[in-house]
């Protein structure tokens, strides 16, 4: 799997639920790229709460600057252009948001 994608672009398509990445994947089919999904999606976002609470040098899989980068390129996954993916960010206040939270507030944006 790690030749395919890294572990912060596995994690990004598992909470984004890109079954089309994770099918990339030697031996992974749309059924398993939703098991996938399905069974890990709660356990990276636990995860990603569990470091952000501990105050330890635990390195995280998402960084606060890649954080954007992540939901950029997941909503260009979905289709929608990088300019007009950023012009849609420019008016979202994105400190303290997890990149769960910025997909969301991109798509509602860019769907309106």
């Amino acid at each position: 799997m790690l030749a395919v994608c890294t572990p912060s672009e596995f994690a990004l398509a598992v909470i984004s639920d890109d079954t089309a990445m994770l099918t990339r994947v030697p031996g992974v089919g749309a059924k398993s790229a939703q098991r996938i999904i399905l069974e890990l999606k709660d356990k990276l976002k636990k995860e990603e709460s569990i470091t952000q609470t501990k105050d330890t040098k635990i390195t995280k899989a998402v960084v606060e600057g890649s954080k954007l980068q992540e939901a950029i390129a997941a909503l260009q996954v979905l289709g929608y252009s990088k300019k007009e993916i950023e012009k849609a960010f420019l008016g979202i206040e994105k400190a303290n948001l997890s990149t769960e939270e910025l997909i969301k507030k991109g798509l509602a944006i860019l769907s309106a």
